[in-house]
């Protein structure tokens, strides 16, 4: 069988983090996320992958290439304009071999469990949700689905739409001019057709940067791997990637360290995933936070519930307070417990402080001794 990965998307709601990557490729626990969907698919015995690709497609394209490396195949359709799920879905068309196939998103974090349930009949994959009005809804009788409800005002379901469904090849001809996949869906089944509703085992979904700490924390399992140098520190179930050292004193838990990494001196790391080539000094302190590659965080900084992205060179003393804030994502604002995000190649000098909820854009450049908050627009210099 087949699976076709919708791909193609940007996420407008993850800036600064999506300014020069897709949505799909945010890394959490060291993987971007749509690793995790392939390999759920090669573990549910899927190996024919169709991604669907358009914003900064060569990201994906460069770092999956032609799947050997992950051991599958990847195929790749081209979605030029983001018009929508259905019109992703349909530039996959003439990739399709066999009567039917797997749709999945990737920009969700599934497991092979939930794939194996889609797997019997014409399917569409649900959650049980505490938030619906988060996400398309549905209503269901004896198992199988009546309508898909998107975005409802009131909570008429706790049920959720996961994005992963199984279709025959006929889904092509009931697109025709539409955008929408969930449009589709409840015209086909007005007309007649059947699909089964199935639970996922696993689904974690990434909407706005916070979401990062929170799935980067669910999806990481650090068994106590060592592959690293160990001076006098302390590893308590924590993966140590090659040639990483942690430095004496050091305390490591719960945490992923990537490759050519050095923990300094009297640091503490704690539920948190360390990328590759990551310099972290001396009496540090990381909580709950991702960090990505090339970053470099000088002595005695602080940093909790917070998402620094490749390339940042955060100088000594930098603080990054964690706490209630209200932020606010385009027209939206909301009141998170949160830490700051930090988008990529930022530089930030001695003994600043940025105040919880804090949004750093891209290249920003920010003199020493200053206290930040807000939305900080990329390219930006605070002196």
């Amino acid at each position: 069988m087949q699976a076709v990965i919708l791909a193609a998307g940007e996420g407008q709601r993850l800036r600064p983090f999506t300014a020069n990557k897709p949505k799909v490729m945010i890394k959490v626990a060291n993987k971007p996320i749509l690793e995790f969907v392939v390999n759920a698919l090669k573990e549910a015995g899927i190996q024919d992958i169709i991604m669907v690709v358009g914003y900064k497609r060569h990201r994906i394209m460069e770092y999956f290439g032609d799947g050997k490396n992950f051991g599958v195949r990847i195929r790749y359709a081209f979605q030029d304009q983001q018009l929508g799920t259905a019109h992703a879905l349909k530039q996959a068309e003439d990739l399709i071999e066999g009567d039917e196939f797997l749709v999945l998103a990737g920009d969700n974090i599934v497991d092979s469990k939930s794939i194996q349930a889609l797997r019997k009949t014409w399917s569409v994959s649900y959650k049980v949700s505490d938030e619906p009005t988060k996400y398309g809804v549905l209503i269901t009788e004896n198992g199988k689905l009546k309508e898909i409800v998107e975005k409802p005002k009131e909570p008429i379901s706790n049920l959720v739409n996961t994005g992963m469904y199984r279709f025959g090849k006929e889904v092509f001809d009931w697109i025709g001019d539409k955008t929408d996949l969930i449009s589709v869906i409840n015209e086909m089944i007005k007309n007649g057709y059947e699909f089964r509703c199935v639970e996922a085992n696993l689904w974690m979904d990434i909407v706005y940067p916070w979401d990062i700490i929170r799935v980067n924390e669910l999806a990481m399992k650090p068994a106590k791997i060592l592959a690293g140098k160990i001076e006098r520190a302390t590893i308590i179930e924590s993966c140590i990637g090659r040639n990483s050292i942690v430095r004496a004193g050091a305390y490591v838990k719960n945490s992923l360290i990537g490759e050519n990494c050095e923990i300094g001196e009297n640091s503490v790391v704690k539920s948190s995933s360390i990328g590759n080539n990551v310099k972290v000094g001396g009496l540090c302190y990381i909580e709950n936070s991702v960090i990505c590659d090339n970053v470099t965080i000088e002595a005695n900084c602080f940093i909790k519930d917070s998402v620094i992205d490749r390339g940042c060179v955060i100088e000594p003393k930098f603080t990054a307070l964690s706490g209630s804030a209200e932020i606010k994502v385009g027209d939206e604002i909301h009141r998170v417990k949160a830490g700051v995000f930090i988008g990529e190649r930022c530089k930030i000098e001695a003994n600043v402080v940025a105040k919880a909820g804090t949004v750093i854009g891209n290249d920003v450049r920010i003199a020493p001794s200053k206290v930040v908050s807000g939305f900080i627009p990329d390219n930006t210099r605070v002196l």
